[in-house]
């Protein structure tokens, strides 16, 4: 061992070299290898002599050239040998060299003298010795030799090298030699691409080759047990040997290239290129016809391919170049090179993928080999991930071609094609940028078709399977698998857009579900790119199309190309309204210039109804034909041309006349193309027509007999006006004719007999499907037609020049909503068929797995409708809503509902409902099954108790009764059913129990945590999902209350429990959550079932203490808003139950949370006020003693933040005060308004203390709307008098006589004792709004001091006291009255202008019909006048005057009407003198009349006596006072009234009729003689007053004249009825001094009035000498009449006497 490692001396290489060549010494045959040996010794013997000496130009290190070369060259001698024991030292040694890297040096075909380059073809010739361990060692070497960074391998020697590899693989001497073999090759191609990335030999790591991968499609077969681990173990020690550090000072200096502008480092790359080019052309060979079964060349093209995927699988950035970024480029290196010299050397590797890989996947693409195929998708896949952005236009052809093409095959697939695209689809699909790539270039573009949407729609189609009744080729587990894939495949689709959202929204970790059951772990949204190390496509071109990314010109491109696709499939039915339609659109301009644009450049339409369209004779088409013709030049064209030429775009029509129009028009066109060609048109045209039969007649299998020559010739004779054309022309426009069909482009390509695909036509793939249908139905290496090849080529080339062709990436999240609504139909349909026909638990997890990503995408982007079809079909699938059939998928479906509810709630909105569904149904059924009493026991009426205390039994342990809720639950439902009505009379089957108890036993899967669980999230909820959850939960709830069999409170305390959770959210926040749960609250309290609604405000008591714990600010208002489902419910409800229930609520959070109520005093009032006008005894009862308690203890709390509650508890107690059921409480509440009324003038309002300078809330509501115009320019504070003024003021005219006074009492105390507090102007509002309204009441009417007020009661249907039923007694009124006059006397300096007013409303009281409230007005009017009597100014005493003469006047008036009613009724007169008595003959409307006149004439009488008696009493008190005009007006009154009693008591008819009625009604007679006489008498006497005491107002006013007036008067109706007048006695006959005696009438009347003529007879004798003297002549007759008269009384006789004797006798003595 020791002389072995002597040998070769002290170099590196010479230690190396040495024990190689010694071995080789020993194993060569001395005779056949003489020289090799001798070689052999010269070299050992020199390197023992030779140290490490650098040559710059030596290959070896540590040697001279000529010692190097000594050296290869003992090597080449020895691989020459082809002696196996030679050849392996041999190649030992050169592995060694090459790994140490003690070798360099450039090996390339331009030096084939180098013997480096002998050196590597001698390796590669040594293989075919056909030795196993040659074969691996050659590949060692080789993998060596490339790995080295010191020795670059060009041109065709690496092309040498790399088939010499490719040799051993195709005729390997085992199979673990040929996996090893191709193992080298990818290895090599990734050192190669490796180093072209860099762009330099110096890299290094290289990525090592992982054989199983290489393994995954092709050479399973040539797997011998271990050949995989032997062949990694292979590649990674010759990758690791390689990775030493070469020698110091010791480096390979490349040569410059062809361009020395490069700097020689692009030579790298050159060969990169190369090798990849001839990758391509390799996998591009195909068999020949003769030998058409080369397995050897199917292996060759696959391993090409194969080779070529790894090179694309690990390209970096150099391969996605492409001319958008040469500019860029050139700016950032500040280079002077020309753009087009640059171009091509960036852009050469995408251009070799375009021009040489592209072709090869299209020419393989015809092949039915499964493992090429395999590989086209693996490279396509490859493509779509790194290279999609300059490959925009090759991945539009080739995706339909290779993977559209076999997902839509659902009825006659190949399994492993399908399974193969099936896999692609979900290997892309891992990308979110590549998914949403495709959408956006393909399906938002004009030009290109619609990837995406036929993914879907075509992985639907697998998912459903094949439509029944049709013939299929699969299998049943075929179609199984495929159904399992293509929904796996739209769940990654939709996962992947999810995933692209979320890292758009910047969201950091995915808020997508986690993991469900039986899922992978690694199943997130992790980037897949980021695993093996590669970089996707979009990352490298950030910026591209940027100008148009924007989701708002993607979805108008969209709607283009809808709207564009929806216009050409109905031109292909109907081509006039298609161009209608498209021309009304926009879509395609008006001229026909622009029409024919779009028939010749749109390659979906379809050609034979173009054609019709060209020959329709209307005037548009028409004018699109000819344009269209004329938009062809055949200039210098054959007619055979011209007509083939002319043809190629469309199918000439069937029908005759439209052929004639169009070759009319062709010929014309032709002949002006072409003038020189024929004589005229008509020949163009006859010829045309001819060829077009011809065209027929030849290729039309139809038409046996074919047209000959001769007979075309002959057809066509003299059609030259005329003259014959040339027969050479004519036969040799036959031969093209028949040689060569004329007929469109599209044909020319493909078989006639297959009909292309509407979908595939419609987006201008017929040509390239066509290509895909040629294909071989062995595996045979034939290739693809050259033709559609390069038809194919052609339409590359074509759409790389449009600016379509451009590559958009987007940011903006709003293009998923176009993605989503293509997607969503098919997902929905696709997952909910799989999980409803498909009971396999991974199946439904891979489902459940779709909605849950669906549900997220649709959320999150705010589609609700597509949304809410998820989340329903995934709440259907549940089945809870029929619990017997429910099997293991339904349970995965209610976990995933509840991951949804948890990780995308913010976005759930409406969808709520459903999820809050499913979790009640799931919570009924637990209860069922574990025997607990259903909800409805608790509602149960007593009748029920004994089965409420029984309960359920454990139906787990004891099985089930048959309870009608029990029944029901285990029949089942309908999803939509909220309750499951028991209407099916027959009992379950003991097997149906079962059955149902087994399911509930999956229930326990789903344990309460999980389920309390969602609820208890709802506080980390956004604003609007928080109120969206809280709404679905009270839709829910109501779902479960209104129940008409089996009621349940589960989401009802749900709703509390969410409520809690979510009350410490912001106070806007929670302002809305409450505003959803109030109307709730309200909406249940108001339920028609008792027990149901008590639940439920006992809930929300418990909910509303929790409130009240916390603090509210002033000015804030949210207690009040807690509160007030109370008040609605407290309004609304018609239980007597519930309201008590309220009461009782409400006083206990009060009570117990006095300090916080805050801004729920108003609620607490509003709900103590309806309690108060309650019908229930016990309940107005209840409220009150809470009440008093509040104003008792609590008062300072009422007002602590708004003094407007002040407002609503005075209004509380005012209600209370109207309460009919006990006068205490009555009479309790309006002492307690006395004491508001004390805190209020004491400043108790604690809150106007302290906010005196905010801004004060009107504290008057709209119960007090009409009195606010009186208060207009009170301030903030006194204006809280107004309710509680008010309210006392209405009160006055309750019915209860000891309310009225309390009130009344109360009132005026109140005014009197804080009136001082009062501006002038409040006390105007006060008298306006409190005090007149009270004296209104009396009447009943609207406002005692209106003057036409009298008219309202002129009929007898509104006689009567009040109209409201209440009457005042005179001791009320006398108490009103004198509090008003002491209340105007206390304050009379402030409201001293309301004296005509309050005068007014005295004098109403005087004229009242009753008596009690006349005597008040008077005592009041005369108390007035006597206190402030000297306080009075003249306009006053005026006022009160003319008042008191308004107030008669206005009586007078109105009796005056009332008499008028009786003049209907029949009088004496016309009634016999039998019937004067007989009451049958009078009607009862008559009686009522008369009553109802005697009884106000009673009255009018008494109210006319109590004027008097007023204006009397202040004359005779006041006179001092008074001025003439004053008297005046008094002497008016009682003038008025006395000449209405003179003119009353004259009316004889009236008098009878009222006599006649008070017979028959048995009433008093009315005093009207009485009336006549007092009032004269009063008017007499105050005029003798005046006379007597009031010298100047006598004088001044005449008063003598006046009495003497008045006793004329009165003189004369003494007479009257003492005295026949002279008519009288003629009428008798009798002589005139005839004295007849009286009669008893007359003596009454006499008897009444002698009284007052002795008045009269005194007041004569009382006046003066002279004054008698100057009037006797008026009255002297009437005293002599006097004589002359029989009197009843003797004082008359007496008096008059007296005046004869002591007035008269003087005047006639002298």
């Amino acid at each position: 061992m020791s002389s072995s490692q002597n040998l070769g001396g002290a170099t590196r290489c010479g230690r190396v070299v040495g024990p190689t060549l010694d071995k080789i010494i020993k194993n060569a045959a001395w005779r056949k290898h003489t020289f090799l040996v001798s070689a052999c010794k010269s070299v050992l013997d020199k390197l023992e002599s030779l140290s490490d000496s650098p040559d710059p130009s030596s290959p070896l290190f540590g040697l001279s050239t000529s010692d190097s070369d000594a050296v290869l060259e003992t090597l080449l001698l020895s691989l020459d040998t082809a002696y196996t024991k030679v050849v392996e030292p041999a190649l030992d040694c050169s592995f060694n060299l090459f790994s140490l890297s003690l070798l360099r040096g450039e090996v390339c075909s331009s030096s084939p003298d180098s013997l480096l380059y002998k050196l590597i073809h001698a390796i590669c010739k040594v293989y075919s010795l056909g030795e196993e361990s040659v074969e691996l060692a050659v590949l060692r070497v080789l993998l060596a030799a490339v790995r080295s960074p010191l020795i670059m391998i060009r041109g065709d020697c690496l092309l040498h090298l790399v088939r010499t590899c490719y040799n051993v693989y195709l005729g390997g001497f085992n199979g673990t030699n040929q996996i090893c073999a191709k193992s080298v090759l990818a290895q090599i191609m990734i050192i190669v691409f490796t180093r072209s990335e860099a762009n330099s030999m110096d890299v290094s790591s290289f990525k090592t080759v992982n054989v199983n991968d290489l393994l995954a499609i092709t050479d399973k077969n040539v797997n011998e047990g271990n050949s995989v681990h032997i062949c990694q173990g292979f590649i990674n020690d010759v990758v690791t040997a390689g990775e030493a550090a070469p020698p110091p000072d010791f480096r390979l200096v490349i040569e410059p290239g062809e361009n020395p502008e490069d700097g020689g480092t692009s030579k790298i790359r050159e060969d990169g290129f190369l090798l990849f080019k001839n990758l391509c052309k390799l996998s591009m060979k195909f068999s020949s016809q003769e030998n058409t079964d080369d397995q050897i060349l199917v292996r060759g093209k696959t391993l090409s391919l194969e080779l070529l995927k790894v090179i694309v699988d690990n390209g970096g950035p150099i391969w996605r170049s492409d001319e958008r970024q040469v500019l860029s480029l050139i700016l950032q290196s500040l280079c002077y090179m020309s753009i087009l010299e640059l171009t091509p050397k960036i852009c050469r590797f995408l251009n070799a993928i375009k021009q040489y890989l592209c072709l090869s996947l299209l020419k393989n693409s015809a092949l039915s080999v499964m493992s090429i195929f395999q590989l086209q998708c693996a490279i396509f896949t490859s493509l779509l991930r790194k290279y999609r952005s300059g490959m925009k236009s090759e991945v539009g052809i080739f995706f339909p071609m290779l993977v559209l093409r076999v997902l839509e095959n659902v009825l006659q697939p190949s399994f492993l094609q399908k399974m193969t695209v099936l896999s692609l689809l979900d290997n892309i699909c891992q990308d979110p940028y590549l998914i949403i790539d495709i959408f956006v270039n393909f399906d938002c573009d004009v030009e290109s078709p619609n990837i995406f949407e036929r993914i879907v729609n075509g992985l639907l189609k697998t998912a459903l399977g094949p439509p029944p009744g049709s013939s299929t080729t699969l299998t049943a587990v075929q179609d199984i698998t495929f159904r399992h894939e293509s929904v796996k495949c739209l769940v990654s689709i939709i996962k992947a857009m999810g995933t692209w959202m979320d890292q758009q929204f910047s969201v950091g970790e995915s808020l997508l579900p986690k993991s469900v059951e039986n899922e992978a772990p690694g199943d997130n949204y992790s980037n897949p790119n980021e695993e093996d190390g590669t970089t996707a496509d979009h990352d490298f071109h950030p910026d591209l199309s940027s100008e148009s990314s924007e989701a708002a010109t993607l979805e108008q491109r969209r709607a283009y190309k809808i709207e564009l696709q929806k216009g050409v499939a109905l031109f292909n039915r109907k081509p006039s309204k298609g161009i209608e339609f498209l021309i009304s659109s926009k879509k395609v301009g008006s001229s026909p210039d622009e029409v024919v644009s779009f028939l010749r450049d749109t390659t979906s339409l379809n050609p034979t109804m173009i054609g019709d369209y060209l020959g329709e004779r209307e005037e548009f088409p028409m004018k699109v034909m000819h344009a269209y013709v004329d938009s062809f030049d055949f200039k210098e064209m054959n007619f055979g041309e011209a007509i083939r030429f002319f043809l190629r775009g469309f199918r000439l029509p069937g029908e005759a006349q439209k052929i004639d129009r169009i070759m009319e028009k062709f010929a014309e066109r032709f002949c002006k193309c072409n003038p020189n060609s024929f004589s005229s048109a008509d020949t163009a045209y006859v010829l045309a027509y001819s060829v077009i039969m011809l065209n027929t007649d030849a290729h039309n299998i139809m038409v046996k007999e074919k047209m000959t020559k001769a007979d075309f010739i002959k057809n066509n004779r003299g059609i030259d006006d005329g003259k014959d054309l040339p027969e050479e022309y004519l036969g040799a426009l036959y031969d093209q004719v028949v040689k060569n069909e004329i007929k469109m482009s599209s044909d020319s390509s493909a078989p006639e007999s297959r009909q292309s695909n509407g979908l595939n036509k419609l987006l201008g793939l017929d040509g390239i499907l066509n290509l895909v249908y040629w294909t071989q139905t062995e595996e045979k290496a034939v290739g693809a037609n050259g033709l559609l090849i390069k038809h194919i080529q052609e339409k590359f080339r074509s759409k790389s020049g449009k600016s379509e062709s451009a590559y958009h990436v987007v940011t903006d999240v709003a293009i998923l909503r176009f993605m989503v609504d293509v997607s969503w139909g098919p997902m929905l349909a696709a997952f909910s068929v799989t999980l409803d026909q498909n009971d396999d638990r991974l199946a439904a997890v891979e489902c459940l797995r779709g909605f849950r990503y669906a549900v997220h995408v649709t959320a999150v982007m705010g589609m609700q409708t597509q949304r809410d079809a998820f989340v329903t079909s995934m709440a259907k699938f549940t089945n809870l809503h029929c619990a017997g059939d429910m099997k293991q998928k339904n349970v995965d479906a209610v976990k995933a509902i509840i991951s949804i509810a948890i990780e995308d709630g913010n976005h759930l909105q409406d969808a709520w409902e459903h999820i809050l569904t499913c979790l009640s149904r799931i919570e009924h059924l637990q209860l069922l099954g574990e025997g607990a009493p259903s909800d409805a026991s608790y509602f149960a009426s007593s009748e029920t108790e004994e089965k409420k205390a029984l309960g359920f039994p454990n139906l787990k342990k004891k099985g089930a009764l048959q309870n009608p809720v029990m029944m029901a639950v285990v029949r089942g439902g309908s999803y939509d059913s909220s309750a499951i009505g028991p209407n099916v009379s027959a009992l379950v089957r003991q097997d149906q129990i079962n059955n149902f108890i087994a399911n509930l036993n999956l229930l326990d899967q789903i344990g309460s945590f999980q389920l309390s669980n969602v609820y208890a999230h709802s506080q980390r909820l956004k604003t609007e999902a928080i109120v969206a959850f809280v709404k679905a939960l009270c839709k829910v709830s109501m779902s479960e209350l209104q129940s008409p069999t089996d009621p349940r409170v589960f989401s009802l305390t749900k709703l509390v429990e969410i409520a809690h959770y979510n009350m410490n959210r912001i106070r806007l926040v929670w302002s809305r959550i409450w505003s959803i749960l109030s109307d709730f609250f309200v909406s249940v309290g108001l339920s028609e079932n008792l027990s149901v609604a008590i639940f439920v405000m006992d809930s929300l008591r418990q909910l509303s203490m929790k409130f009240l714990e916390r603090e509210e600010l002033a000015n804030y208002n949210f207690q009040n808003e807690f509160l007030r489902p109370f008040v609605i419910v407290m309004q609304k409800s018609s239980s007597a139950e519930i309201r008590e229930l309220i009461v009782r609520c409400i006083s206990q959070m009060v009570l117990s949370r006095v300090s916080n109520v805050k801004s729920g005093w108003k609620s607490v009032f509003k709900v103590f006020t309806t309690a108060a006008a309650d019908e229930r005894k016990n309940i107005v009862v209840l409220a009150f003693e809470t009440m008093e308690k509040i104003v008792r203890e609590y008062f300072s709390y009422i007002t602590e933040t708004e003094a407007t509650t002040f407002t609503d508890c005075v209004r509380c107690l005012i209600t209370f005060t109207n309460s009919k059921f006990t006068n205490d409480v009555s009479l309790n509440a309006i002492a307690f308004l006395r004491f508001c009324a004390l805190k209020l003038a004491d400043g108790g309002l604690v809150w106007n203390e302290k906010s005196r300078s905010s801004s004060p809330s009107t504290p008057v509501t709209d119960d007090c709307a009409p009195n606010i115009q009186n208060f207009m320019e009170v301030d903030e504070n006194i204006s809280y008098w107004v309710p509680l003024l008010t309210g006392l003021s209405k009160l006055t005219s309750d019915s209860r006589l000891a309310i009225r006074k309390s009130s009344l009492e109360v009132l005026f105390n109140i005014l009197k004792d804080h009136g001082h507090l009062f501006s002038q102007t409040f006390w105007i509002g006060v008298f306006s709004s409190v005090i007149y309204p009270i004296f209104n009441s009396l009447w009943g009417e609207k406002d005692l001091l209106s003057k036409d007020k009298d008219e309202h009661s002129s009929l007898p249907s509104t006689y009567g006291p009040h109209s409201n039923g209440v009457s005042w007694d005179s001791e009320t009124s006398a108490m009103a009255a004198q509090s008003l006059v002491d209340l105007f006397v206390s304050f009379f300096t402030v409201i001293r202008s309301q004296l005509s007013s309050v005068v007014s409303l005295l004098a109403g009281l005087i004229r009242s019909p009753a008596q009690g409230p006349t005597v008040a007005g008077i005592g009041a009017l005369l108390r007035l006048a006597d206190e402030l009597g000297g306080r009075f100014s003249e306009d006053e005493w005026m006022e009160i005057f003319l008042a008191v003469k308004e107030a008669a006047s206005l009586t007078l008036s109105s009796f005056m009407k009332i008499l008028r009613i009786i003049d209907d009724v029949q009088d004496e007169e016309t009634l016999s003198d039998q019937d004067f008595s007989n009451e049958d003959n009078v009607d009862e409307d008559s009686l009522q009349t008369m009553s109802y006149v005697v009884s106000r004439t009673k009255s009018h009488i008494t109210v006319q006596l109590q004027v008097i008696q007023v204006v009397t009493d202040l004359y005779r008190v006041h006179q001092q006072s008074l001025l003439a005009s004053h008297v005046a007006v008094i002497l008016e009154i009682l003038s008025s009234i006395t000449s209405h009693a003179h003119q009353l008591n004259s009316d004889l008819i009236l008098q009878k009729k009222v006599r006649r009625a008070c017979s028959i009604l048995e009433l008093s007679e009315p005093p009207m003689l009485h009336f006549e006489n007092d009032t004269h008498q009063n008017y007499l006497e105050v005029l003798q007053d005046i006379l007597t005491d009031n010298p100047g107002v006598s004088v001044e006013l005449s008063i003598e004249s006046q009495l003497i007036t008045v006793c004329v008067k009165i003189l004369k109706m003494y007479l009257k009825c003492t005295v026949f007048e002279g008519a009288e006695l003629e009428e008798t006959k009798q002589p005139k001094n005839w004295i007849l005696p009286m009669g008893a009438a007359a003596k009454e009347e006499a008897a009444a009035r002698s009284p007052l003529v002795v008045a009269v007879l005194k007041a004569l004798r009382g006046l003066k000498g002279d004054s008698f003297k100057r009037y006797a002549p008026t009255f002297f007759q009437l005293l002599v009449e006097l004589v002359r008269s029989e009197h009843i009384n003797s004082q008359v006789p007496q008096v008059l006497s007296t005046v004869f004797h002591t007035c008269m006798g003087p005047m006639m003595g002298e």
